[in-house]
Order: C-alpha cells, then sequence, then structure tokens
C-alpha cells in the first residue's frame, strides 16, 4: 500500500513537472498587419493577449512584404511593445499583398522552424483571411474571435451573435491558433514603448515556393481617403443606417463625425444599399467596436448590427421608429443608454448648427 502511495505521488509529480515545463516553454508567433511602415494598432492588441498566455512567454512577430515599407515597419514593430521578444521579417515581392495563399504557406514555414506553441491574429479581415487556411495546413482547429484568455489554453468567446458567452478548453496539438477581438485587448499608452529594440530577423525564404499561389492574385484596393480615426480604434464613432435613405444623405453623417472628430461607421443594410463601403460597416460580418461613444441614426438595431457594437461605454440612438430593438430595455438588454425618438433629418442639421467647429 505505502510503495503504490509513493509511485502514486512520484507519477502526479511528474504530471505536474511536465505541465509546468510546457508552461515555461510557451511561444506565441503573432501574425501582424502592417501599413505605411507602421504595424497596425489591432495587431499590437494581440501582442497584449499574448501576455494573458503565460508570465514567461515567447512572443515572436511575424511580418511581410517587400521593399523600404517592410523595413519601416519592422522597426516600429522592435519597439512598439515590451512583450515581443524578436521580430520576424519576411521580404519578397510574392508576399508583398496580404493574400491567403502566400501568407498561410509561410505561417506554415515559420511555424515548423520555430515549433511555437501559440499564434494569434487579430480578428479583422487580415487574420480571418490567412488563420484559417494556415489552420489547415498545420491540420489543428483555431479558436476564432476570442474576448478573454484565462490561460494557455482556457479562452472566452462570443456565441449567437454576442448573446452569450462560451468557454472554450483547447485539447488539440501545438500551435493552438486564435483570432481575438482587439478591442478586448486595449493597449495602455504606457505599455506601448520598450526601453531598447527587440531584434530583427530574416525569414530563411529559400524553400518558400510558388504552390497553390496561383488560386488567388491581387487586383487592387480601394479605401476612402480621409483624415478621420480609424473605426476599429476611434473613441467616438457615428453610424449610419438604412434610415438615411441615400448616399447623399449619409454625407450628414459624415459632416457630424468631422465636427466631432469620430469614425464613420455603417450598418450593413446601408452598405449592401450603397451609401458607403464596406469597410465602414460595423456588426457581426463587419468590423467591431468598443468605442467611448457610439451615437447611431437611423439604425434600428438588428441583432447582428448589435453584435459590432454593444461593448460601447455609452450608445446613444436616435430613430423615429419608438419600438426599433435599440431603444429596448429590459431586465435582460438595455442597448442605448439614451434614446431619442425623431426625425434625423432634424436632428442632425441640428447637432451641426449648434456643434462648435472642430479645432
Amino acid at each position: 500500500m505505502a510503495t503504490r502511495a509513493i509511485l502514486r505521488a512520484f507519477r502526479d509529480r511528474s504530471i505536474t513537472s511536465r505541465t509546468a515545463s510546457n508552461y515555461r516553454l510557451l511561444s506565441t508567433l503573432v501574425l501582424a498587419e502592417h501599413e505605411g511602415g507602421s504595424v497596425k494598432t489591432s495587431s499590437v492588441s494581440a501582442v497584449e493577449a499574448a501576455k494573458y498566455l503565460s508570465e514567461d512567454n515567447s512572443v515572436s512577430i511575424l511580418l511581410a512584404g517587400s521593399g523600404p515599407s517592410l523595413q519601416k515597419a519592422a522597426e516600429h514593430a522592435a519597439s512598439c511593445h515590451p512583450s515581443i521578444s524578436q521580430v520576424l521579417m519576411s521580404d519578397s515581392e510574392k508576399l508583398k499583398y496580404p493574400l491567403a495563399e502566400p501568407w498561410a504557406r509561410l505561417v506554415h514555414l515559420v511555424q515548423k522552424k520555430g515549433s511555437y506553441s501559440h499564434i494569434i491574429a487579430a480578428s479583422g479581415s487580415f487574420g480571418k483571411n490567412i488563420l484559417p487556411r494556415a489552420a489547415a495546413l498545420l491540420d489543428v482547429s483555431p479558436v476564432t474571435d476570442v474576448t478573454e484568455i484565462s490561460g494557455s489554453n482556457q479562452f472566452v468567446r462570443p456565441i449567437y451573435a454576442g448573446n452569450a458567452l462560451c468557454t472554450v478548453q483547447y485539447t488539440g496539438s501545438n500551435p493552438c491558433m486564435l483570432t481575438i477581438r482587439s478591442t478586448s485587448f486595449p493597449v495602455a499608452p504606457s505599455d506601448n514603448a520598450r526601453s531598447s529594440a527587440a531584434p530583427i530577423l530574416q525569414v530563411d525564404l529559400s524553400t518558400f515556393g510558388e504552390e497553390g499561389m496561383e488560386k488567388s492574385r491581387y487586383i487592387k484596393q480601394s479605401s476612402l481617403d480621409t483624415e478621420r480615426p480609424d473605426l476599429g480604434n476611434a473613441r467616438v464613432v457615428v453610424t449610419g443606417g438604412r434610415g438615411l435613405k441615400s448616399a447623399e444623405n449619409f454625407n450628414m453623417v459624415e459632416k457630424l463625425a468631422e465636427k466631432l472628430g469620430a469614425a464613420v461607421g455603417a450598418t450593413r443594410a446601408a452598405v449592401d444599399a450603397g451609401f458607403v463601403p464596406n469597410e465602414l460597416q460595423v456588426g457581426q460580418t463587419g468590423k467591431i467596436v468598443a468605442p467611448e461613444l457610439y451615437i447611431a441614426f437611423g439604425v434600428s438595431g438588428a441583432i447582428q448590427h448589435l453584435a459590432g457594437m454593444r461593448d460601447s461605454k455609452v450608445i446613444v440612438a436616435v430613430n423615429k421608429d419608438s419600438d426599433a430593438p435599440i431603444f429596448q430595455q429590459t431586465l435582460e438588454l438595455q442597448v442605448a443608454d439614451y434614446g431619442l425618438v425623431g426625425d434625423l433629418f432634424e436632428v442632425i442639421p441640428e447637432l451641426l448648427q449648434k456643434l462648435p467647429e472642430k479645432k
């Protein structure tokens, strides 16, 4: 009996020791998006999320592209967050554009060499495009849209369009692949710096072929030429819905946003109607935002839209329909903190008249 107890204790100790060893040996690869020589804020939030996996977590950030812009972005990445231990730079014309096929093969190549325990990307069009394909090449199942990390293999993610939260425990093989909601892992200004730059290493692309790359090609990228803040990280967002009726009327929302120094958002109905480009869509199939102030004009409050903005600190809604879902106030649900039942074609011009010009 005593011998059996000793053996059991030794076995449990071995398991605990092995688990602790794995915990100490965590290493994370962050897939980073860059533009204009800088790493995007959403990708820095992915680095911030990696901190919650373990106290002792080696974080590498992967950048790909070509030319001086990539080099500049790598230099920015090397000093943008204290948790980054190294920057991996993949300089190739094949990776000039963030297409899923070449990027997925790059992730596969880097993972085979680095044997990372986790791979993380922000839950935007970049991450949603690349991570599933890379996961298929690595034969693992990704965990998507993570809003909370409780440990190296336990995560919280929304389900049912954000109406419920699900706790997921990952039991698969390495790497554990995640997309995270950047709004759930904000980077404090004090954290967004480091005393010395992380080393920048070139990824060996000598074995990087062109297999599968012919399945897609880059045509063009269309974006708004504006000085307004980025929709995903703005402190104030002004959104218009189908109630604006036309692209010309949507200009009122844009003028109001300019006065407030705010970003412009739109519902899927407004995007589908051609009022604005789809890069402004807020919702389950658009961008997830969590500003300090969210102002909605002509937005009924469909569940798909609420999934993209319900984490906003203060929500103001203007709609002529007093029974619109965005006005709902029940024990289970409260969407708008402030609601005004009125005609937006009267309310917006009055706001434009009374608000001072942005300094």
